[in-house]
């Protein structure tokens, strides 16, 4: 098996930075479930539009040119919301090339304000 391409240090270097509202840990108060406060995170990733290829072979139905791909070491739950200039995602696919990058690539669908 090939070695792994690491691109870390590119995406450290060459992203845009973003927010993500990680969800924080819940609990139990007086028995009572309570679920966690959304933790706003600065993270660091490569954003880009989806290409012709990523639209043609979608599983999760139809896209609208608002939405990105993004690239990021770091892992983030599917259905957390994030913010990148001003417009607002949830991010919703994960691809997993654990194997080959140490890149994580996610789907951002907009959502409307």
């Amino acid at each position: 098996m090939p070695e792994k391409m690491l691109f870390g240090s590119v995406i450290q270097s060459q992203g845009v930075p973003f927010i993500a509202h990680m969800q924080g840990e819940g609990g139990y108060v007086d028995g009572e479930w309570v679920t966690g406060q959304e933790v706003p995170k600065e993270m660091t990733g490569i954003i880009l539009p989806l290409s012709n290829d990523d639209v043609k072979y979608v599983e999760n139905g139809t896209y609208t040119v608002k939405e990105r791909k993004l690239l990021t070491v770091e892992r983030i739950p599917e259905g957390t919301k994030a913010e990148y200039n001003g417009e607002k995602y949830t991010v919703q696919a994960f691809k997993d090339y654990a194997a080959y990058t140490d890149v994580n690539i996610y789907l951002m669908r907009w959502r409307e304000k």
